[in-house]
């Protein structure tokens, strides 16, 4: 009887042919999801900036990338493939390989096909990645506008240095990569089949390898040789121990030693090339030998010589025509080389009537702090857990009864967060899409009881600002994403505001065109893949008029349509025709601009109020406020003006997106009339002329007048924050009129750890751009320094701050005023050139430890020279200061509580929306203050029964009381009004 024979074995690889399928259909099928979502995501960047009208700007960044893919990837494969199949082509068929090499030959041979392709395949996309990345330079190399001006050195125009070079050093230094790449891969496969062999102490190369070798080195070498001649001009653009650009050893060791190496170096690749002709590599050698010891001697050696021996023990003289240069054009780069400079003899007495002819400045000064605030605005605006208020105010002007009046602003956004429980998917996204409205107070009021006097407030909101829509879909603090709009006449459902007393909440539906349509099953899948949510597919609210507005912050949509521009870090919101706007302000920048200071971005504009991360782009040697940009708080519209149209570098980028920018002259008179000179510009203005306020190369030299930036005093000492620049209406020595500027103050630089806080510059610049439809005001951007003597002792902001903190009578008040478990808060410390002398003015604020309590403004510090006043107004101050008369009157008159109009308006009544509509408003102003002060006595008294303070306890009461009688009358004040006629 035969065995039988199992059948087990031979089924293996009939089970593992049947696997393979459907491996290959699982990685083609997750490939496929791959490319679905990839593809999803860029076909709603194509929906978003097709809807926000910058698709061209989408489109030109695409076709510039993948382009500059394509060409990284041949220019970097191509070379690499043909390098390897050349040496393996041109191998020795019968070469005597040792054993170690067979088995290397033996283990690669199965790869070899796969790695001749893979490897050059692998590296050129890495190149085409990294190529596709400088597509920017790129667009601005083909584009390129001429600066008009010339360097010092080599007589180039700028535009070579900002444009041209940076191009240059990249593809020779990409063409270097190639070509060593290609040169490691040839050595590498000619080893591996025999054409180099090393046997001993003798290297043997076969005559093809020989020819192959010595052409791609003299490539490298002829490489290097443009690289060296390209870095001389790069010595005016680098940053060396005294200042940037090309120094006296730049200038006579280090510029001709590297001319001197490009020759060298193209010489020895010639002797490469001959090689692969001749084939002796005793020449190539020695030549190599001979350009590194002549990099050691001429690149290094020498320029050090020339230094130490030269240049130190004279430095002061041979330097100076180089620290001229620094100093001449770094002024230039960073727009602050006509600066009017005013030789101030500050007073420091303060006499009767010194104020007089400062009248205009005395009454604009702000007492509102936009940093201190910001509680006041929540407490007495907010009225739902699902509004907010950022932390830090924004300061604007208006014109109001025909007088400038600068105000502290904020829009009243969204917080998702305040719905708790309630924050479904329905509500976060459908229900609760938009802020409401604009509050604004005067800088330069106060009620009664210290509150921010409201210009604008309420909901709907009213005020004496010029009516505009009021619905903020696009803000600083809006949803991720919100779904809005529906067919005409459904029912809305999107919540508008809050109605007051008993009525009912209003709703809305959006009627703009604020964001991408989901009109079909497609789109509505490609969002719910992008935010991660099935129910932008499922819901039966979304439909065919459905739009989703994402992307909403003002600085994140201007940047994806101006990805050139830098942003300023404060974008403040404006009511201008009849739309609320937020403003942003765009710089072009440059760290190539020849002999120009460097400075750090992010260190230059970092105070106590913001503190800016740095960024991939941080040294920077040139700026210019280019551009003005507009963002629609209800609509999301982006809008671009030309503001520097001198600036060759927004001339480049606007050839390269030719429809994106709009020129000034597009702009109304009422936008021109809330532009501003930027901050951050100023701040940086303001880290340059610390040294560069100084034009006497000698002086320059020796360091002996540099400034600084005083620390924020009201920071406390342990601080190492910058005090801000402040905005304010007023009128600078040459100046006819008050203005609304930004300021900054000097002090002389720390030497060591000592740093004497007297005043030594007053930094300003006029930021008023005018009225007039497109045309800038001359005077707007006219920077003023007042230089003080080095002999005038006037005390700076650490100085008065100190002063302040250690008066006996400032303390006594200051401790009565903590009584009560109260906070005391030192608003902003204001700097003001007038009555001859520097004025400071200090608000002071209290505030209750209360979870609801917010600071109200009771005190004003004032100082001039070594005189100080601490009253209850300014108006109080400056006539105590100034020896019982100032000669001018402060505008921080006490007025009461009221709404915006000066008439309470009872609960309920209709008051016109930002659209003149009339729906029913919430509560006014001054009951909210009133609700708002009981809420807080109440508190204190039962602070107070528990730390057994009966005084406190008793004044907390009386407060009550008072507060129960103003209730009594304002509700018989509502009534009387509801009962009259309507034609009284």
């Amino acid at each position: 009887m035969r065995p039988r024979v199992s059948t087990a074995q031979p089924q293996e690889p009939t089970t593992q042919r049947r696997r393979a399928p459907i491996a290959i259909t699982i990685g083609i099928v997750g490939a496929l999801v791959i490319a679905f979502f990839v593809f999803a995501g860029i076909y709603a960047d194509i929906l978003w900036y097709d809807q926000i009208g910058f698709l061209e700007v989408f489109a030109t960044q695409w076709v510039a990338r993948l382009t500059l893919f394509v060409i990284g990837f041949l220019a970097m494969a191509i070379p690499v493939w043909a390098s390897i199949q050349i040496a393996y082509r041109t191998r020795p068929v019968y070469a005597k390989l040792n054993s170690q090499l067979d088995r290397y030959q033996e283990i690669f041979e199965p790869l070899r096909r796969l790695a001749m392709y893979g490897i050059p395949a692998v590296l050129g996309i890495f190149a085409g990645v990294s190529t596709a990345s400088r597509w920017d330079s790129v667009l601005v190399w083909f584009n390129r506008e001429p600066f008009g001006s010339t360097d010092p050195q080599f007589g180039l125009d700028i535009g070579f240095y900002v444009f041209e070079l940076p191009f240059y050093r990249s593809i020779v230094a990409f063409a270097s990569a190639v070509v060593l790449l290609s040169a490691l891969l040839v050595i590498a496969t000619n080893y591996l089949y025999g054409a180099i062999r090393v046997s001993g102490r003798e290297v043997v190369i076969s005559k093809a390898a020989r020819i192959q070798i010595a052409i791609t080195a003299g490539l490298y070498l002829l490489l290097q040789a443009v690289s060296i001649w390209l870095d001389q001009y790069a010595t005016v653009t680098e940053t060396g121990s005294l200042m940037t650009g090309a120094s006296y050893t730049d200038v006579y060791a280090t510029i001709p030693g590297r001319q001197i190496l490009a020759v060298i170096a193209a010489v020895v690749a010639i002797l490469f090339l001959v090689t692969a002709i001749l084939g002796r590599w005793r020449l190539p050698l020695i030549g190599t030998v001979l350009l590194i010891v002549s990099s050691l001697l001429i690149g290094s050696l020498y320029p050090w010589v020339v230094q130490r021996f030269q240049v130190d023990p004279s430095a002061r003289a041979l330097e100076a025509p180089y620290i001229a240069r620094n100093i001449d054009l770094t002024r230039d780069a960073f727009g602050v080389a006509d600066i009017e400079e005013i030789q101030y003899e500050a007073k420091t007495d303060a006499e009767p009537g010194a104020l007089r002819a400062d009248a205009g400045t005395t009454a604009s000064i702000r007492l509102m702090d936009p940093a201190v605030i910001s509680p006041a605005f929540r407490q007495l605006e907010q009225f739902r857990q699902y509004y907010q208020f950022p932390e830090m105010l924004d300061v604007d002007r208006y014109e109001i009864d025909g007088e400038s009046q600068d105000t502290v602003v904020a829009v009243r956004d969204l917080n998702l967060e305040g719905l708790n429980d309630a924050q479904t998917w329905f509500n976060s996204h459908l229900v609760y899409t938009h802020g409401y409205g604009l509050v604004a107070a005067a800088g330069n009021q106060r009620s009664s009881d210290g509150q921010p006097v409201f210009l604008q407030s309420g909901i709907p909101s009213t005020g004496t600002l010029p009516e505009f829509e009021p619905r903020v879909y696009f803000g600083e603090n809006s949803p991720d994403y919100s779904i809005v709009g529906a067919p005409e006449g459904t029912d809305p459902i999107e919540l508008d505001f809050p109605a007051g007393g008993e009525g009912e909440p209003q709703q809305t539906t959006f009627d703009g065109d604020g964001g991408p349509v989901l009109d079909n099953l497609f789109t509505k899948l490609v969002y719910a893949l992008k935010f991660q949510s099935e129910q932008i597919f499922l819901s039966d609210q979304v439909n065919e008029q459905s739009q989703i507005l994402y992307d909403r912050s003002p600085i994140e949509r201007v940047q994806k349509v101006a990805p050139f521009l830098t942003l300023d870090t404060d974008t403040y919101p404006s009511v201008v025709d009849e739309r609320l706007v937020w403003i942003v302000d765009g710089y072009t920048l440059s760290d190539q601009y020849p002999y120009s200071n460097k400075v750090s971005y992010s260190e230059a504009i970092s105070d106590s109020e913001s503190v800016q991360a740095p960024l991939a782009f941080d040294e920077v040697n040139y700026i210019r406020n280019s551009v003005k940009a507009t963002v629609d708080a209800y609509d999301g519209s982006v809008t671009l003006y030309a503001w520097d149209t001198e600036d060759p570098i927004l001339k480049t980028w606007s050839k390269v997106f030719p429809e994106a920018i709009e020129p000034m002259s597009e702009m109304s008179g009422e936008l021109m009339s809330h532009v501003r000179y930027p901050s951050d510009l100023f701040k940086m203005q303001r880290a340059v002329l610390g040294r560069y306020h100084v034009t006497d190369p000698v002086t320059f030299y020796s360091r002996e007048d540099a400034w600084t930036t005083p620390l924020d005093p009201t920071q406390g000492t342990a601080t190492s924050f910058l005090q801000p620049p402040y905005y304010l209406t007023m009128q600078m020595p040459g100046q006819e009129q008050p203005t609304y500027s930004i300021y900054s103050t000097f002090i002389p630089e720390a030497r060591g750890s000592a740093s004497r806080n007297v005043l030594r510059g007053y930094l300003a610049v006029d930021s008023d751009a005018g009225s007039e439809d497109g045309e800038r005001s001359d005077g707007y951007g006219k920077l003023r320094l007042l230089s003080l003597p080095e002999d005038d002792n006037v005390p700076g902001p650490g100085q008065v701050q100190n002063t302040f903190n250690s008066d006996p009578t400032v303390s006594q008040s200051l401790n009565l005023l903590k009584q009560g478990q109260s906070d005391v808060i030192n608003g902003n410390l204001l700097t003001l050139p007038v009555g001859g002398g520097l004025l400071y003015v200090q608000p002071v604020y209290v505030r209750s430890t209360g979870e609801t309590s917010y600071p109200l403004l009771q005190k004003v510090l004032v100082a001039f020279g070594d005189e100080i006043a601490f009253q209850d107004t300014l108006d109080e101050a400056l006539n105590v200061l100034f020896g019982g008369d100032s000669g001018a009157a402060a505008g921080d008159v006490e007025v009461e509580p009221t709404t915006p109009d000066g008439e309470p308006a009872p609960d309920g009544e209709p008051a016109p929306d930002g659209e003149g509509g009339d729906t029913p408003t919430t509560e006014d102003t001054e009951l909210q203050s009133l609700l708002n002060r009981a809420r807080q006595a109440m508190d204190d008294k039962q602070q107070a029964l528990q730390d057994g303070d009966w005084a406190a306890y008793g004044q907390a009461d009386a407060e009550l009381a008072e507060i129960i009688s103003e209730l009594i009358v304002l509700a018989d004040e509502g009534s009387t009004a509801e009962e009259a006629p309507s034609g009284e």
